[in-house]
């Protein structure tokens, strides 16, 4: 699909499939409601139920999975800044500038993925190629939040990518020292 992006990536790394940073086919920022501490990615042809059975460990994990839909738990009950992007490659893992690295995959079947507030509505639809994708989620500034959680520069990065369904994976575990 993007084949002039593996051709710049693999004359930036010794393995062709992954890049140092991951060639953008589409990347764009937004500002997300993050209210009940959540937003979602989904199909849009799908309009999944967002999951409301949440345990301590997902709650934990800052990521979790159902059907057609992928949760992201910021540390904010608050308007947040987040990054998304996709690319047709894996990108190198590069957890040095983030607190917490957290991964999941997603069915895209209609080929619209959704970026959708908890209670706000929907952001954005991003035109993709119909099938799987993992969904890596990046939290950065976590411990720059003031003490209510109301003020701070946290940062969000989702990346995508065709891949394989496998389970939710914590790459990097954020441990709130306060």
């Amino acid at each position: 699909m993007f084949d002039w992006l593996k051709r710049k990536a693999s004359t930036q790394s010794d393995n062709p499939d992954q890049v140092d940073v991951a060639p953008q086919a589409l990347n764009k920022r937004y500002e997300v409601f993050a209210d009940y501490f959540q937003f979602y990615l989904w199909d849009q042809g799908k309009q999944p139920d967002a999951p409301t059975d949440y345990t301590e460990e997902d709650t934990g994990r800052r990521i979790k999975a159902a059907p057609f839909v992928v949760v992201i738990q910021p540390a904010r009950n608050m308007v947040v800044p987040v990054e998304v992007g996709v690319t047709d490659i894996p990108p190198v893992l590069a957890t040095d500038d983030w607190d917490h690295v957290a991964e999941a995959s997603i069915d895209l079947p209609s080929g619209r993925l959704e970026i959708h507030e908890c209670t706000g509505g929907s952001i954005d639809v991003l035109p993709v190629s119909p099938g799987t994708y993992r969904v890596r989620a990046y939290f950065g500034g976590l411990d720059t939040l003031s003490d209510d959680g109301l003020e701070g520069d946290d940062q969000y990065r989702i990346l995508l990518w065709p891949a394989p369904f496998a389970p939710i994976a914590i790459l990097k575990q954020y441990e709130d020292s306060r």
